[in-house]
């Protein structure tokens, strides 16, 4: 009997050996059993709430200066949209929790400098989703935008 990491294995040995080797490796991970996944009941709502409280927040106090407003507003939406992959939300809501916090790689107190960081988290994070990130998330996004600037 073959079993599925095998059976990956083999499926994916004309892409070379670090790939097979990685998908035996991950196979054996079993993240759909794991306790991170059955726990995102309470304290995830928790986390969501501070997000979006948050978010806003800054958001509001900066939203004019941010040459990546658009793009973290577009995460936004697309982050908190039902129909968005899990995988999908969890990257854009750890990225926004990034930008939320106060204190991270670079003080955003700093002049010039203190949103590169930020900036470079949330475009990295939104080319990455790309394709998740739907029109109507883009449409969304400039009307708040719009809204937040007048």
């Amino acid at each position: 009997m073959v079993s599925t990491a095998q059976q990956r294995v083999s499926n994916h040995e004309d892409k070379g050996l670090a790939a097979a080797v990685f998908i035996a490796i991950f196979d054996r991970m079993f993240f759909e059993s794991t306790a991170f996944w059955g726990c995102l009941g309470r304290d995830a709502a928790r986390e969501e709430s501070l997000v979006r409280c948050g978010f806003w927040r800054k958001t509001k106090r900066v939203a004019a200066r941010l040459p990546f407003a658009h793009d973290l507003l577009a995460a936004y939406y697309c982050a908190f949209d039902h129909d968005t992959p899990l995988h999908v939300k969890t990257a854009l809501i750890g990225v926004l929790a990034y930008f939320v916090m106060p204190a991270d790689v670079i003080p955003d107190i700093l002049p010039a400098l203190g949103y590169v960081d930020d900036a470079t988290a949330v475009l990295t994070t939104v080319r990455l989703v790309a394709e998740h990130i739907r029109p109507v998330h883009r449409e969304v996004a400039q009307a708040a935008l719009e809204q937040l600037q007048d």
